[in-house]
């Protein structure tokens, strides 16, 4: 069974939220010189290889999984690249 495409799920916090994990970076980044660094986010970056050939299938299926396990739809999104 070939795969038939690859999909990337890039998960974020959501821009309302404080990112603390992202704030840290930051302030480690201005320790070593970085100062034009104003923000910094971090996410999750999922590849997934899906087998089928029916695009608009996958990406719901994708769709679906990013809904259901992949992101926390309380505090995430997500978005999907090909």
């Amino acid at each position: 069974e070939g795969i038939g495409m690859k999909l990337e799920v890039i998960v974020t916090l959501r821009p309302s939220l404080n990112d603390a994990q992202g704030d840290v970076v930051r302030k480690a980044l201005h320790n070593l010189g970085y100062q034009e660094v104003e923000q910094v986010r971090i996410g999750k970056f999922i590849e997934l290889e899906i087998a089928g050939d029916d695009r608009a299938a996958i990406e719901q299926r994708v769709r679906e999984m990013a809904e259901r396990l992949l992101s926390n739809p309380i505090i995430e999104d997500f978005r999907l690249r090909s």
